[in-house]
């Protein structure tokens, strides 16, 4: 396992980018990026459980493990979905969080995100460029 750190900075308010991040119409657009159709379920309450899926249902289940509007978001992942199907996996327990800090009217967002070596090369291509898709969502008004 290993840990990847991103970071952008968007002219926005963080009331604006977290609405972009967890609102469904928001986290539908920049997750796009991984996945064109990419959802979520969850009632986003910390403790619930949520499933980040695929058009065709498939993807990933965990728990948020915290959320501090505006400003912090972790979830810890516990496994993948196949068929409908739950199934726990060997990196079970690893974290992906978001970090919100806003100075004037700029915010500061930062994602730490635990990931198996083999994502490593994937993930460090594809996150900056769903992070500038959160920038422009944010910024756009």
């Amino acid at each position: 396992m290993t840990t990847l750190n991103f970071s952008v900075h968007i002219n926005a308010q963080k009331e604006k980018v977290w609405e972009v991040l967890w609102s469904d119409a928001g986290y539908r657009r920049w997750t796009s990026v991984f996945s064109e159709g990419s959802y979520a379920e969850s009632d986003w309450e910390e403790g619930s459980n949520i499933r980040f899926l695929s058009p065709t249902g498939d993807g990933m289940f965990g728990v948020i493990q915290k959320k501090v509007p505006f400003d912090e978001m972790v979830f810890e992942h516990r496994g993948e979905i196949k068929n409908g199907l739950e199934e726990n996996k060997d990196w079970a327990g690893a974290l992906e969080g978001y970090y919100l800090k806003e100075n004037g009217n700029t915010t500061g967002l930062r994602v730490q995100l635990d990931i198996m070596e083999e994502y490593a090369d994937y993930f460090s291509d594809t996150f900056p460029k769903a992070l500038e898709m959160v920038k422009q969502l944010a910024e756009k008004q």
